[in-house]
């Protein structure tokens, strides 16, 4: 399967021999569907574009097929692997990379200052769908951030991290706070084994040298935009009245000093407004500190 430094071409048939070799079968409950097309594969390296000298960490290392494809065109990667059962495997696909490190254990629970010893990186990686939301918010929120994040997504939660005021969701505003979010390219379900239901998409987040919201405003403004989204068909005054346990008149009176229209709802505000939000109500009142009320 791998013969020196050439590329490394995985099909859906050599997947299924490699997981039977080893006696694995995917584990649903870690989300496990391996990205295996070399076309696919491909696109999401290209997407990084990569000089050749970077540190790359991989989330996920799973059948090794991207970690490959990352060996020959970075200087360094880090795979991380939660299931301990495709180690081995791991292991014997990588084996002719002597710049790849596998770290076995769950990326959520790692430091990234210690993983990644020195200079700057990048993450690029498959990742299940279901520690999406999770997974963004940790790597754009560590102290050692990346410089840029490629990921294999839902392509619906793609398109909803990219949105723009109007159609905007918490998780977009938690994104572009901190980056600069682009679809590089789609990546149909047949290029992944077992297949998923639904297509993936390429994310490419090119990560700010800080937040483009001052520092302190961050937990005011994540506070009032949970409350804003928490119930994104009511107008802004009414959902965020409820959702902070607020009175009415205090909230349209933030929304008078920020100069946003009480009839507004929470998706079509842009990081501007929801930034100026947050400097009027720092200047008032503390909601930094959850209410006891607040489930």
């Amino acid at each position: 399967m791998l013969e020196g430094n050439k590329s490394v071409s995985f099909s859906l048939i050599n997947a299924r021999e490699l997981l039977r070799k080893h006696k694995i079968r995917p584990d649903r409950r870690l989300g496990q569907s391996f990205l295996v097309d070399h076309k696919a594969l491909a696109k999401v390296v290209a997407a990084a574009d990569l000089s050749g000298e970077e540190t790359i960490l991989e989330v996920g290392a799973g059948l090794g097929a991207l970690t490959c494809h990352l060996a020959e065109a970075a200087r360094r990667v880090i795979a991380v692997e939660v299931d301990q059962r495709l180690l081995t495997l791991l292991r014997d696909v990588v084996s002719k990379y002597e710049n790849v490190q596998l770290v076995y254990g769950d990326i959520l629970e790692l430091d990234l200052a210690t993983l990644i010893d020195e200079g700057e990186y990048a993450v690029i990686a498959n990742i299940p769908y279901s520690i999406t939301s999770a997974l963004i918010r940790y790597l754009l929120e560590a102290e050692k951030s990346a410089e840029r994040i490629v990921l294999t997504v839902q392509r619906e939660v793609a398109e909803r991290i990219i949105a723009h005021p109007g159609s905007l969701s918490l998780l977009a505003v938690s994104v572009q706070i901190y980056g600069k979010p682009q679809i590089a390219a789609i990546i149909p379900a047949e290029a992944f084994y077992p297949k998923p239901k639904v297509d993936s998409a390429v994310l490419r987040i090119d990560v700010h040298p800080e937040a483009i919201v001052a520092q302190e405003l961050l937990p005011t403004l994540f506070r009032l935009a949970r409350a804003g989204f928490g119930q994104k068909r009511k107008q802004l005054r009414n959902a965020l009245a409820g959702g902070l346990h607020e009175s009415p008149l205090v909230v349209m009176g933030w929304l008078e000093k920020a100069a946003i229209p009480p009839r507004a709802r929470a998706q079509e505000l842009g990081l501007e407004a929801w930034a100026q939000l947050a400097q009027v109500v720092v200047d008032e009142v503390d909601i930094t500190k959850p209410d006891e009320n607040e489930i």
